[in-house]
């Protein structure tokens, strides 16, 4: 409806919508094709972004040989964000040739691998199941993190500025009803899987984000698992996904062991010269993690 200037820094409301224009453009040789994510901090503040490109049929899909501009529309759901040219909300994986995810595949990796564990069996059908993990923590005896509604303003490049508790509140063991808990509409949780998670050094992985037969709910904005995500031996061995909940449009009541997502794998062209966590990472590791903008111990 009207134009705002990011050069030295505006707020992007929650509940309104935007169309920024990237600093990026993209020259894809042919054969080449690119898919975009929120990323891992960005999903976690439930700033939901897509990228569009010029004569795009769908969001987040770069088609194999695109040349032009790159657009992302942004609506902050939870809280309202300061951002300023230069910001960074969303990720790009470049792929080559066509995508065939195979189950067999992942089947074998499971074998070999254990792309997965801690659930008492492993469902592989277009990805691997993950489940969610209404168990409480040992040590804080939480179970995971609800979004406080009326919260401050957050500044998208300031990591380790607020306060945890100015802006969420604590989900505990009291919050359950008989059978598990009861997703409120409009409201937005941190959440754990139940599995805890390996990304081999040779592959990468996709969260998909919002599958209707699972729920009607979205598990997880941030989609990219990148190679060594999980790794034991990076030190990250006991690595949960965490899924950011919303419900859509009722009540939902989650159980525990629940599937709530798959993840699906693919070979990477070759193995990355530094793997995930290898030179410090904020979610390696990880288990009721927030986004790195609060501070957290």
């Amino acid at each position: 409806m009207h134009k705002i200037d990011l050069s030295d820094g505006a707020v992007l409301e929650r509940g309104c919508v935007y169309i920024v224009k990237l600093q990026e453009r993209l020259h894809l040789p042919a054969g080449i094709s690119a898919m975009a994510n929120p990323k891992s901090s960005t999903g976690r503040l439930d700033i939901f972004t897509r990228l569009i490109t010029d004569g795009a049929r769908e969001f987040e899909s770069v088609a194999d040989g695109y040349e032009g501009p790159l657009y992302a529309e942004i609506s902050p759901r939870t809280f309202s964000v300061l951002v300023r040219a230069g910001s960074r909300l969303s990720q790009l994986r470049l792929r080559r040739g066509i995508s065939a995810p195979s189950d067999l595949l992942m089947e074998s990796l499971q074998s070999t691998v254990g792309l997965v564990h801690g659930a008492e069996r492993t469902d592989i059908r277009d990805g691997v199941a993950l489940s969610v993990n209404l168990e409480p923590d040992v040590k804080s005896g939480m179970i995971g993190w609800r979004a406080r509604k009326h919260a401050g303003l957050i500044d998208i490049d300031s990591p380790a500025s607020q306060p945890v508790d100015a802006f969420w509140e604590r989900v505990t063991p009291s919050d359950l009803t008989v059978g598990g808990l009861v997703l409120n509409p409009d409201e937005f949780y941190i959440l754990a899987s139940r599995e805890f998670v390996t990304v081999p050094k040779d592959h990468a992985a996709e969260m998909r984000a919002y599958d209707t037969r699972v729920g009607e709910f979205r598990a997880h904005y941030a989609g990219f698992f990148d190679p060594g995500f999980g790794m034991a031996e990076l030190g990250a061995e006991g690595t949960r996904a965490v899924l950011e909940v919303r419900s859509h449009d009722v009540p939902f009541l989650i159980e525990q062991g629940q599937t709530v997502c798959r993840l699906v794998y693919e070979p990477m062209v070759s193995v990355p010269a530094t793997l995930y966590g290898a030179g410090g990472s904020n979610y390696q590791s990880q288990g009721l993690r927030l986004a790195k903008h609060f501070i957290q111990d």
